[in-house]
Formats: structure tokens, sequence, C-alpha cells
């Protein structure tokens, strides 16, 4: 019994939080635009969350110190991160991709999968009905997105990321292995930089030099890894578009401007994180069960602690009371904060369980 096609689309919004900002700030627009903490001309504390891609251009990322980003490109305009705000358009946008589709995973934030196989009979049609949801969330919410369209999860993740910004790279099944040969190793999903230098020293640049690599040796190297790499090389990927497993916790941190030793404004600090975190459990319609904190002293030194709930909750005070009593250990008189982090873990949808009341 031959089995039906899938066809599989991946949105990923532009530069989403930086985006965001443009449209609600448009005197910056054509700027370079960096959000995450305030750079104190350089001395500033904490990392980029997001820029824009004038800003990187001038070698500025996701991740990277906001101190480091100052020195980069300092004629950008920085601003801090607003989840609240990004949240709320998060969730309209995904409410205009998840009627579209047959099954809908969100990835986070601002990216999603759709399966579209009982809604498209062809490629081309799978073409035509990209570019509607494109020029649908951009009447709406004018923002752009890139998306890519495969046979699979994979093939779709790697092709919206082929044309961005507001790209459209559509993959058929017959043009995968053309599609991924030529692409560096690197572009290959799960592949990081120590796993592609690994890749490297064996004299693979690229997926194509994967694909035709002995899985022998890459299940020496590797282990089951190896074999995942190898069956990834050749477009090969089963699993399926759905809530479950896409979101396996949802979290926040904040890295304090100083060092502090003031206990009611940490706990301040972690309850609003807690309220952050809330506010997307809700979207997402989640219950949790397992709560961590973590924390970072002055000297970097990194703890993180965890509590399994007796119970699924969805409620912000389970939260933030078992957050509390995590904490309490780490508040060491002779010992200053740096970071503290609030996260929740063990989601299931609510949707399939019955709702704490």
């Amino acid at each position: 019994m031959a089995t039906a096609k899938r066809i599989i689309f991946h949105v990923d919004m532009d530069q989403f939080f930086a985006a965001v900002e443009e449209r609600e700030h448009p005197e910056i627009k054509g700027k370079s635009v960096i959000v995450g903490a305030d750079p104190k001309e350089g001395k500033g504390r904490g990392v980029v969350s997001t820029c824009n891609y004038k800003a990187r251009k001038y070698g500025v990322k996701s991740g990277m110190p906001i101190s480091k980003a100052w020195k980069l490109c300092p004629q950008a305009v920085f601003l801090p991160v607003n989840y609240r705000l990004y949240l709320q358009v998060s969730a309209r946008i995904m409410d205009i991709l998840s009627k579209h589709a047959d099954k809908f995973e969100s990835w986070g934030i601002d990216e999603a999968f759709l399966d579209m196989s009982s809604r498209v009979k062809d490629y081309e049609e799978a073409r035509k009905l990209a570019l509607e949801i494109k020029m649908e969330i951009y009447e709406k919410e004018k923002l752009t997105c890139s998306i890519g369209v495969g046979p699979n999860k994979l093939i779709a993740k790697i092709a919206s990321d082929f044309q961005k910004p507001d790209g459209l790279t559509v993959v058929e099944e017959k043009d995968v292995q053309s599609f991924l040969a030529p692409l560096d190793i690197d572009k290959l999903l799960w592949v990081g930089k120590k796993t592609a230098r690994k890749l490297n020293k064996l004299g693979i640049k690229t997926i194509g030099d994967l694909a035709h690599y002995d899985p022998s040796v890459l299940v020496d190297k590797f282990g089951v890894m190896g074999t995942q790499l190898y069956l990834f090389a050749q477009g090969i990927d089963r699993s399926e578009v759905g809530l479950r497993g896409a979101v396996k916790s949802i979290g926040r941190n904040v890295t304090f401007e100083k060092d502090t030793s003031d206990w009611e404004f940490v706990f301040q600090t972690l309850d609003k994180l807690c309220e952050e975190v809330y506010k997307e459990v809700k979207q997402y319609n989640f219950l949790f069960k397992t709560v961590t904190i973590t924390v970072r002293y002055e000297n970097f030194e990194t703890h993180t602690h965890s509590k399994t709930l007796p119970f699924l909750t969805n409620r912000l005070s389970d939260f933030e009371k078992t957050a509390h009593e995590l904490m309490q250990p780490y508040l060491r008189p002779e010992r200053k904060i740096r970071l503290i982090g609030a996260r929740v873990s063990s989601l299931v949808s609510s949707e399939k369980q019955k709702k704490l009341v």
C-alpha cells in the first residue's frame, strides 16, 4: 500500500522581536536595531536577544554579550525585550497559521510547522497557499515571514532559512538530494559548531559529503546520532507535525545590571519571570508539572534546581510558590547573584487533560 505524500510548511518570522519593534516605532526603520539589555556604553550586562539584518552586517548575533554588540555597532538602536508585546503578536500569528493546517506545531514564539498534506494536491498549489499565508500575515500584522515547503519537517525547516528575509523556497521530493548536497554541513538540523568541527575533521564539509559517507564510521564516531545524521543527510525524516513533543519547556532568565544580595529584589524579579513564563503557558494551553530555577553567582558559578509536583497544573500561584521554595537555599549573605531564571517543563496540552480548578 503506497504511503500518501506529505507536504509540510515551516514558517519562520523574520527577525521577529526587532521587526515588531520597528513596526511599533517607525522612526527606527532603516537603522540597526538590537533587542536585549542596556549596553551602557559597552559596559552593560546581559545578551542580545535578537537584532535586525542591518545590525547583523556588523557581526552582531543572538546570544552575544550586549557589551560586544555595542562595540561592533555602537550606532544601533538598543531596546529592552518586551515579551508581553511579542507574545500578543505571536498568538495572533499562530492563530492565522493553525487555521490553515491539518496539523500544527509551534516552535517557540516565532516558528511553526504546518502539515498541509490534505489541503493541497501538489507543490504548485502549496506554493500558492504559502504566498497567501505570507500575504495574510503581512496584511494583518505588517510583518514578513519566510516559508519552506518540503516533503517532511527537516526539508521544510532548512528551506525556510534558504532565502531570508521574506523568502519562499519549495523543495519537491524529487529535488531533495540536489537541494541538500551543496549546503554547508552546519545547515543540517541538529548540527552545531562542535558537531560540525568533528565532521570537518572527517573531511565532511557539505551535506552531500555526509550523504555519501560510510554510515558505519559515523556510528562509530557519533553513536546513535551518527545514524540520525546519515538519514538526515539523505533527506529522510519521518517525524510527525503535532503539539506533543513540540515544546519541552518554557523559561526566562535575566542578568542583573549589578550583582545583588538584595533578596527582596531577587524575589520580585523571580515573580516577574514567572509571570512572563505563565503568560506563554496560558497562550499555548499547557499544563506543567516540573519547575526549575537557575542561579548564577558573581563568580559565574551556576546552579539549577528542579521540583516535580505531584499534579499537573496551570496556576501561577503553584509556579511562584515552588520557584520561591527552590530559590531559598541559594540566598547566601556572603554571595551576590548575577543571574536568575525560571522554567516549567513536563508540559501537556490542557485540551487533552481535565483542567484543575
